[in-house]
């Protein structure tokens, strides 16, 4: 059975009465099927409606081949689905369905725009928390992208009559469609003035400046075909008001404008850059000066094995200093670093000895509840602050 469709008529309609003609089901769950609605059911792209039917709240709204809308109620286990025969009121949220329309509209405005200035028609459309329209296209021109969502706001700011009727064959023969309608009678079409006519079963503003803005958010190349990430209406405007209180907070804590905060930003940047590379080479010269008094040890040491802790070390810093001391052949090195993370370990052997590194360290890591490996040249790992490197090198090594 049909249900007939309110918002057709008025997108802004949010109450309204109906009665209940029968109990349906969609995918396993039970359904209230109304003699006519003004929730609008997911469809082309677009979420369905959410709201209030009966006392209950509306959780999901579908429509099936037969153009029967089914209506998902949240009940709780003791409440039943109201009886057909029962004449109900139904509140659509005016919020969710005011996005949903700037949205939509905004989506046939920049596919319009998208076709005429980069050529690239629209084969789908997605509206929900990322709106999206796949293209035709392989990739896609960014600033042809720019010029079609700034064309897409000057008619926006034009503030263009919008009509939503049904037109006779002969009508819909004669209109310029951007796309060919998906069914074959009953035809809704959507006119944005004299800037776009396509088939759409959706909620729609009257004007476009109902619609507000609408803002490319990026483009991106997804399963071959580009893609146009966009926003508008409510939804884009307070993104726009959360990224410009962000972008105020960024200047507060830098003390300058929120036009200043990119050079500030890349002033940060450059003293970022010089510090690393100012830290680096303290780190090589440490190692270097690490490094040579270890030798010493290693070269007394009767197996050519050496066993250190050096404190605050981490591993970028153990893997300088074991490259220096591993250029000796027969050389096998135990460093650790105490941070607060715990003891970074690190074992490594000069290219003729027959040390296996990675065994060593699982039974290192193993014996004190840390854990580590790696291959028979190198092995690195992370124990227990509270571990007695020198001490559980020695036992492991009798």
């Amino acid at each position: 059975m049909s249900t007939e469709r309110l918002y057709f008529d008025d997108p802004f309609l949010h109450r309204f009465t109906a009665r209940v003609v029968a109990h349906g089901t969609w995918n396993g769950a039970a359904s209230v099927v109304l003699d006519r609605t003004a929730f609008y059911p997911e469809a082309g792209g677009q979420m369905a409606d959410h709201g209030v039917l009966g006392g209950l709240p509306v959780r999901d709204v579908q429509v099936d081949d037969a153009g029967t809308v089914h209506h998902l109620l949240d009940v709780g286990e003791h409440v039943t689905l109201p009886a057909p025969g029962l004449t109900l009121d139904g509140v659509v949220e005016a919020e969710r369905r005011r996005v949903h329309m700037s949205l939509h509209t905004g989506q046939h405005m920049l596919s319009r725009a998208l076709l005429d200035l980069a050529g690239a028609a629209t084969v789908s459309s997605r509206l929900g928390a990322v709106c999206t329209i796949d293209t035709d296209q392989d990739t896609l021109d960014e600033q042809r992208v720019a010029e079609a969502e700034a064309h897409v706001n000057a008619t926006i700011d034009a503030d263009l009559p919008i009509r939503a009727f049904f037109p006779t064959p002969e009508e819909l023969a004669a209109l310029p469609l951007r796309r060919a309608p998906k069914v074959t009678d009953h035809i809704r079409v959507i006119q944005v003035g004299d800037f776009d006519v396509s088939p759409c079963g959706g909620t729609h503003c009257t004007r476009t400046g109902q619609v507000g803005l609408v803002r490319v958010l990026g483009v991106e190349r997804y399963k071959g075909k580009g893609r146009v990430l966009f926003s508008a209406g409510p939804r884009a405007r307070k993104e726009l008001w959360e990224e410009a209180g962000t972008l105020r907070a960024l200047g507060r804590g830098f003390t300058c404008g929120p036009l200043e905060v990119p050079t500030v930003v890349d002033k940060l940047r450059r003293e970022l850059a010089e510090a690393r590379e100012a830290l680096g080479a303290a780190r090589a010269k440490l190692a270097e000066h690490t490094a040579s008094e270890l030798a010493a040890a290693l070269d007394a040491s009767p197996d050519k094995h050496v066993v250190a802790v050096l404190d605050g070390a981490g591993p970028e810093e153990l893997r300088a200093v074991a490259a220096r001391l591993t250029s000796r052949p027969d050389a096998v090195v135990f460093l650790a670093g105490r941070t607060p993370e715990g003891l970074a370990v690190l074992i490594a052997r000069g290219a003729s000895s027959p040390f296996g590194c990675g065994a060593f360290l699982k039974r290192a890591a193993a014996a004190s509840g840390g854990r580590g490996g790696g291959r028979p040249e190198h092995a690195e790992g992370r124990l227990p602050t509270s571990t007695d490197w020198p001490a559980l090198v020695a036992s492991l090594r009798t």
